[in-house]
């Protein structure tokens, strides 16, 4: 589970995975999405280490499991990636563990069916990333235009064999090469097929504080059963989320 991106673009200085969403940490959605899936037996969260006070307070009073392994990212999704894996490595090596899957904490609307989708077609193909269809893109020459391509957006989770992935991130390391995204170091180190299955309309990514308000929506729409603390909870979350608008979104909230 990566959260240890900056968020700039969230419009505050906390991580945006620490900010709240309907009573409860953005990055401990997930967590508990992909726990509920008796295969899923480890979990690493990767941090920054200046967020590890605030996350391991979020980890002990949300998700009240111990067995949550907690390690600091490096400047970039790989190197994260990376130390992620190192974690694991004596487990994979061990045959303790099958598939790894690499989930964004601040995707925090991930269903548990999608986690499951995943590794069910990793475990058959080797490895699997989610995609949604944005249509078609129409390139030009000179010549007028050229057949249209297929646009799709990538989400996560996206899951892999998790001996050959950690392979290929053992020679990543060793020839200094940073992947744009776990497939893209899987594709350069391995031939392990990866499927594209689908992905979900209502996994969105919190990059904006508009996409705040749309996952409190979300989750609404969803008739989450929150409790009455929970929801107490919300409502002051909410408040907190108007100021991070502008003004004028706010005015349309």
């Amino acid at each position: 589970m990566l959260a240890a991106g900056e968020g700039r673009r969230s419009g505050h200085h906390t991580n945006k995975v620490l900010l709240p969403l309907a009573g409860r940490g953005v990055f401990t959605w997930s967590i508990e999405s992909a726990r509920r899936l008796a295969t899923v037996t480890h979990t690493v969260l990767v941090i920054r280490e200046e967020d590890r006070e605030t996350v391991m307070a979020t980890l002990d009073r949300e998700v009240g499991q111990p067995d949550v392994a907690v390690v600091v990212g490096g400047d970039s999704r790989h190197s994260s990636e990376w130390q992620a894996l190192q974690a694991l490595a004596p487990m994979i090596e061990a045959g303790e563990i099958d598939v790894v899957v690499i989930h964004d904490a601040a995707r925090p609307l991930a269903v548990t069916t999608m986690f499951a989708s995943v590794i069910e077609a990793a475990l058959e193909h080797g490895g699997a990333i989610p995609v949604r269809d944005q249509g078609h893109l129409t390139a030009l020459d000179d010549g007028g235009e050229q057949p249209p391509d297929r646009v799709v957006a990538v989400q996560t989770p996206q899951a892999f064999r998790a001996g050959p992935l950690l392979e290929a991130y053992r020679l990543a390391d060793a020839d200094g090469f940073v992947g744009t995204d776990t497939a893209s170091c899987m594709e350069r180190y391995t031939d392990v097929p990866v499927l594209c299955v689908d992905g979900d309309a209502g996994n969105i990514k919190i990059t904006f504080p508009e996409d705040l308000f749309l996952a409190e929506r979300l989750l609404a729409k969803a008739d989450w059963d929150l409790s009455g603390r929970q929801r107490h909870r919300r409502e002051s979350a909410m408040s907190h989320l108007r100021d991070l608008l502008p003004h004028g979104e706010r005015d349309r909230s």
